[in-house]
């Protein structure tokens, strides 16, 4: 008998990995995924960012924030999960900030590649 698993709890092989819902981790306050556009916080709240691989695409990467006055970037402290990438921010003080991060193609080394690129973009407004 030969058993086969995707490597998440929740799976249909068939249909590929279901991440599982992530969850706000101790020490933050508010969970922003790659769904959300819009947030608003208070100065001193921490901000956990969670996004996941899209198929085909590359981890996402250079995640920051456009005004560090308003929205400094934190460590986690965090150990990302397969396929997720993690970031924290800290509310600084009232204002708004974007915060931003990109992923490309995912190609074979030596094959060719399409050269298109993904934006994340949440607006972060703090009071």
């Amino acid at each position: 008998m030969i058993l086969g698993a995707c490597g998440y709890g929740d799976c249909s092989c068939a249909r590929g990995p279901v991440a599982p819902t992530p969850k706000l981790a101790e020490g933050f306050d508010v969970l922003v995924t790659e769904r959300d556009q819009d947030v608003t916080v208070h100065a001193g709240q921490r901000i956990e960012i969670h996004l996941r691989q899209r198929t085909g695409m590359t981890m996402w990467s250079n995640v920051r924030s456009d005004d560090e006055a308003v929205l400094a970037p934190i460590p986690t402290g965090l150990l990302a999960p397969r396929g997720v990438t993690l970031a924290a921010f800290e509310a600084v003080t009232a204002g708004t900030a974007s915060i931003t991060a990109t992923a490309g193609a995912a190609c074979s080394p030596g094959q060719a590649c399409p050269m298109y690129a993904v934006l994340f973009s949440v607006r972060v407004t703090v009071v």
